[in-house]
C-alpha cells in the first residue's frame, strides 16, 4: 500500500541557533499536567503544599538521564564511531520509559526518605500522572514520525480513513507506505489505564496498589503493543524485545508482589514501616 503526504514540520520554534522540536514541548507539557493534577491530590490528602513540586524538580531531570541512558546502552552500536555529542540529542528521540520509570521510582524512594514521607503514598498520587504523561507524550513521536508500527494492507488503510483525522493519516505515510500507528494506540491504551487508576485510587485500595496497578497495567499493554513496533530495542545478539521482556517481569513480578504484601499485612503498612491510620465509621 502506496500513499503520498507532507509532514508536519518538527520543529516548533526556531530562534537564531536554538531549535525548540514539538517532541520535547508535548513531553513537557504531558509533565506540567502531570504535574498539575498529582499536586492537587497532594493537597486533598493534607501533604505539604509544595511536596510534589520538590519531588519533580530531582525527578524529571534524573528520569531524563535514566531514560536516555538505558536507550544508548541498547542502541551503543549506532553512536560508536559517530559524534560524541548524538548521546545527548534527546530533542530527536531516543529515550525509554522503562529508563525514565528506574530514574524516578530511585529518586522518589530517596526523596521521601529524606523528606520522611510516606515512599507507597507519593507513588499512589503520582501514578495517574504518569500515565498522562506517558499518553501526551506518545505524540512526540507522532511528531517525529517514530514509535510506529510496521506497513499496512490496503483493507486497514481504507478503514482506518473511516476512524482516523487526516493529520494522522499523513504524519504516517512515511516514505510512501502507510505505516500503523502504535503511538496512537498506546496513547489511548494509556488514558484508559489513566482513567481505572483515578477510579481505583477514589475506591482507596491497600497502600501502594494504586502504583502497582498502574506498572501492570501499563505493562500489559506495552506488551501487545510493542509486537507490532519496528524500533524496538532488543537483548543484544538476540531477537528478543526488551519492553516485552520488561512488560512480562513487570507483570509477573507485581502481581507476586501484590499477593505477597496483602498476605504478610505488609500493604496497611507505611514505607517507612507505620500502620496507616483507618477512619472510624461512623455508628
Amino acid at each position: 500500500m502506496s500513499c503520498s503526504a507532507p509532514a508536519l514540520d518538527p520543529v516548533f520554534l526556531g530562534l537564531g541557533p536554538i531549535t525548540i522540536y514539538w517532541y520535547g514541548v508535548i513531553i513537557a507539557f504531558g509533565a506540567f499536567l502531570g504535574l498539575y493534577i498529582a499536586t492537587k491530590e497532594s493537597d486533598r490528602l493534607g501533604l505539604q503544599k509544595d511536596l510534589m513540586i520538590d519531588l519533580v524538580v530531582f525527578a524529571i531531570p534524573v528520569s531524563i538521564i535514566f531514560a536516555r541512558l538505558y536507550y544508548v546502552i541498547f542502541e551503543w552500536d549506532r553512536y560508536v564511531g559517530g559524534p560524541w555529542w548524538d548521546v545527548f540529542a534527546i530533542w530527536e528521540g531516543g529515550i525509554a520509559i522503562h529508563g525514565a520509570l528506574i530514574g524516578a521510582v530511585l529518586t522518589a524512594v530517596i526523596f521521601a526518605r529524606v523528606r520522611k514521607v510516606p515512599f507507597w503514598q507519593l507513588a499512589d498520587i503520582a501514578a495517574p500522572s504518569l500515565i498522562l504523561g506517558q499518553a501526551i507524550g506518545r505524540w512526540g513521536n507522532f511528531m517525529n514520525q517514530e514509535a510506529h508500527g510496521g506497513p499496512i494492507a490496503e483493507s486497514t488503510f481504507n478503514s482506518f480513513h473511516t476512524y482516523l483525522p487526516d493529520f494522522i493519516m499523513n504524519q504516517m505515510c512515511i516514505d510512501g507506505v502507510m505505516y500503523h500507528p502504535t503511538f496512537l494506540y498506546e496513547s489511548v491504551w494509556n488514558i484508559l489505564v489513566f482513567i481505572f487508576l483515578l477510579f481505583l485510587r477514589r475506591k482507596n485500595p491497600l497502600r501502594g496498589e494504586v502504583f502497582l496497578s498502574y506498572l501492570i497495567t501499563y505493562s500489559a499493554g506495552r506488551l501487545f503493543i510493542e509486537g507490532m513496533r519496528t524500533d524496538s530495542l532488543y537483548v543484544p545478539g538476540t531477537e528478543i524485545r526488551v519492553a516485552q521482556l520488561i512488560s512480562i517481569a513487570i507483570i509477573l513480578g507485581l502481581l507476586a508482589l501484590i499477593w505477597y504484601r496483602r498476605k504478610s499485612g505488609m500493604a496497611d503498612k507505611y514505607y517507612d514501616g507505620k500502620k496507616v491510620k483507618k477512619k472510624k465509621k461512623k455508628s
